[in-house]
C-alpha cells in the first residue's frame, strides 16, 4: 500500500511538472486587462518571446510582449481573444518546443497552430502573421538543465516543415525561418547563444532581430 501510495505521488508531482503554472495564468490575467490596438505588433510565445526586450531592442512602442514562459501551443488557444479583439497590425508567433518537450507529437503542434491561424485570419484578417520557426536546442556542454527539450532536435526540425507547408499558400502569413541563423554545424543552438541550451543569451537576441527586422519594420 505505501509504495502504491508513493507512485501516486511521483505520477502527481511529474504531472504538476507539466500541468500549466501560476505564472502562466498570472500573465494571462494580466494580459487580458492590457488593450491590443490596431496599429500593435504583436509578439506571441513562450519564454524565449517572454524573456525578450522587444520594444527596446526596435525601438518600437507600438509593440507588445505577449510571450508567457512555459507555454504550449494548446494553452496559446486559449489566450488569444484579447489579441484578436484588438486587431494588431502584425503578429510574431513562435510556439512549439514545450509542447515537443511534453511529448506531444509534431503533427499534433502543427494543427493547434493551424487552429491559431484560423482564427486570426477569420476574426481579424488584416493582421499580417509571421510563423517563426522553432529554435534549435544544445544538450553538450551546458547546464543542461531543460533535458526534456535538448533530446527534441528532431522533432523540431520535422515541426518546422510541417508549420512552413502550413503557412504556404495563405494570405497575410509568412513563415520565418529563424533556426537556419541559430544553428551550429551539428544541428545544435550555437553555444555561442545559450548558456542553458534552450533559452538565448544577449548576442542571441541580436541575432533573431536581425532576421526579422525587415518584418517588423
Amino acid at each position: 500500500m505505501k509504495k502504491i501510495i508513493l507512485l501516486a505521488a511521483a505520477l502527481l508531482c511529474a504531472a504538476a511538472s507539466f500541468a500549466q503554472s501560476e505564472y502562466n495564468y498570472q500573465r494571462r490575467s494580466l494580459f487580458e486587462q492590457l488593450p491590443i490596438r490596431g496599429n500593435d505588433i504583436v509578439f506571441l510565445g513562450n519564454s524565449i518571446t517572454d524573456y525578450g526586450e522587444w520594444q527596446e531592442l526596435f525601438n518600437n512602442r507600438h509593440i507588445k510582449n505577449r510571450g508567457i514562459s512555459g507555454d504550449r501551443s494548446g494553452w496559446m488557444l486559449d489566450r488569444l481573444d484579447p489579441i484578436i479583439e484588438g486587431h494588431p497590425k502584425k503578429l510574431f508567433l513562435m510556439i512549439g518546443t514545450n509542447d515537443l518537450a511534453a511529448g506531444i507529437s509534431p503533427g499534433e503542434v502543427a494543427r493547434n497552430i493551424e487552429k491559431i491561424l484560423d482564427r486570426f485570419q477569420e476574426e481579424s484578417p488584416w493582421t499580417k502573421i509571421y510563423v517563426q520557426s522553432i529554435f534549435p536546442v544544445n544538450g553538450v556542454d551546458t547546464k543542461a538543465k531543460s533535458r526534456n527539450h535538448w533530446k527534441k532536435g528532431a522533432e523540431i526540425i520535422k515541426t518546422n516543415k510541417l508549420i512552413e507547408a502550413l503557412c504556404e499558400g495563405r494570405k497575410n502569413v509568412l513563415y520565418i525561418d529563424v533556426y537556419s541563423a541559430l544553428v551550429d554545424e551539428k544541428g545544435m543552438l550555437d553555444k555561442r547563444y545559450t548558456n542553458d541550451g534552450l533559452h538565448l543569451m544577449g548576442e542571441g537576441y541580436l541575432v533573431w532581430k536581425g532576421v526579422i527586422e525587415k518584418y517588423v519594420k
